[in-house]
């Protein structure tokens, strides 16, 4: 059978069979093999009109589904005239071409499905840098399949594709120069972000992560009463975005909210990302966001905490915050969550449920190991407010004809530096007054 072409073609109303081969030793739920797929392609704008799922051992090394199961497909693909064959396994590409040539269409794997999405919504100059070096790096090794135009990332399952069987070297050194170009220009920015984020440090910074449509966005427009993109489907937005929280009890601090995640993620794209992430890494307090009502919530928490440490985020100040819980069918499930973790609480960013629990559960872990002080100086002295602006919290500032008084946030381990300033510090923990040596 002649393989399909792969040029020009676009998602939108393009019709699919999802496939997915599910080893039997997967915790997955078998009822629900297909849900996370089926939400990626209605991302992508492709209408589903068959599925077909195997449970093997292992997948074979072929083909990935086994010959009887290709016979079934064929079937399938006879009734319903799909267009494309979609799987929610990761594809070796000499599985993708032998089931091109068995099928006659264009096969799609899980990560060239995401790699699409994630082109399809990149919307900054970054963003688009970073999945093109994504996508690149995916296709470097599917050459004889599949070719991608270098200026183009357009997006769309198997969009720009053109044969380019006779340029596939030409095309793979094109591709190596472009790729050493794109992490360059990626390395620029990851350096420009890092010292961004570490010159705003005159409030704490709180980081949204979690599972892609989990609700971050809606419960960073619940905490800072700031609009911000929200839309049901996976991967509504790339950037990161930060908005001022007002947290009662404590003061101003900086929320941002992180790309999700989903289950396999291409590497490729978790490596392109990490400088989108950085507030993340800086963070001095995650808030890791699951959809309770999910019945995969734990296998996607696993899944949050695996990505999280590929890109060098420590877990260790986290908050676990279980939205949706006014969705959850189950509420023994929620409670055993919970369980698991000590800093955990459950909220509705819908309906605001939760949300003042939530604050005050901020607060103590913004607060634990800090230090509550008041520190008097000349009018004069300058380099302290500088000194204070990078190592501290300054939570108000007050000047007289002769002296400046800040009360900031310290960490403890800070305190003797502090005092070897010469200032006068109070300190609000145990009501003490200190005066350093000069």
């Amino acid at each position: 059978m002649n393989q399909p072409l792969r040029n020009d073609l676009q998602t939108i109303n393009k019709t699919a069979v999802l496939v997915a081969v599910c080893l039997n030793d997967n915790k997955r739920s078998r009822e629900n093999v297909l849900d996370e797929l089926k939400g990626l392609v209605k991302t992508a704008g492709v209408k589903v009109v068959g599925e077909l799922v195997q449970f093997r051992q292992m997948v074979h090394p072929g083909t990935c589904l086994g010959p009887g199961k290709i016979e079934e497909l064929k079937l399938i693909l006879e009734e319903t005239r799909a267009e494309l064959v979609i799987f929610d396994n990761n594809l070796t590409p000499g599985q993708g071409r032998r089931l091109e040539e068995e099928t006659g269409r264009v096969i799609v794997d899980r990560s060239e499905l995401i790699l699409d999405i994630f082109a399809t919504h990149a919307r900054t100059a970054e963003a688009r840098l970073q999945v093109e070096l994504a996508q690149l790096q995916y296709n470097r090794t599917r050459l004889k399949r599949l070719w991608t135009h270098l200026e183009r990332i357009d997006g769309g399952i198997g969009a720009s594709r053109g044969p380019g069987e006779k340029q596939i070297e030409t095309d793979r050194r094109l591709i190596d120069q472009r790729i050493s170009e794109l992490q360059s220009s990626l390395k620029e920015v990851e350096q420009r972000r890092e010292r961004m984020v570490k010159q705003r440090r005159d409030h704490a910074l709180v980081s949204l992560v979690g599972y892609t449509n989990a609700g971050k966005s809606t419960l960073m427009r619940a905490l800072t009463g700031e609009e911000v993109y929200i839309a049901d489907q996976l991967f509504a937005t790339l950037d990161t975005k930060t908005r001022l929280w007002k947290i009662p009890g404590w003061g101003d601090a900086l929320l941002s909210d992180t790309v999700g995640f989903v289950r396999d993620l291409p590497h490729s794209l978790v490596a392109s990302f990490k400088s989108t992430l950085e507030e993340a890494r800086h963070a001095d307090l995650l808030l890791h966001v699951v959809d309770a009502s999910n019945p995969e919530a734990e296998a996607q928490v696993a899944t949050v905490e695996a990505v999280l440490e590929e890109i060098g985020v420590e877990l260790k100040n986290f908050i676990l915050v279980l939205n949706k819980a006014d969705q959850v069918p189950d509420r023994m499930a929620l409670d055993l969550l919970r369980a698991r973790y000590e800093w955990s609480v459950s909220i509705s960013a819908r309906t605001g449920d939760g949300l003042d629990r939530l604050a005050q559960l901020v607060v103590d872990r913004l607060g634990d190991g800090l230090e509550s002080v008041t520190v008097s100086t000349g009018i004069e002295d300058g380099k302290l407010l500088g000194w204070l602006s990078e190592h501290a919290t300054i939570i108000d500032t007050h000047y007289s004809e002769t002296t400046a008084t800040f009360r900031c946030r310290i960490s403890r381990s800070m305190l003797p530096r502090l005092r070897q300033r010469g200032t006068i510090l109070e300190d609000h923990h145990d009501q003490s007054s200190l005066e350093a040596v000069g």
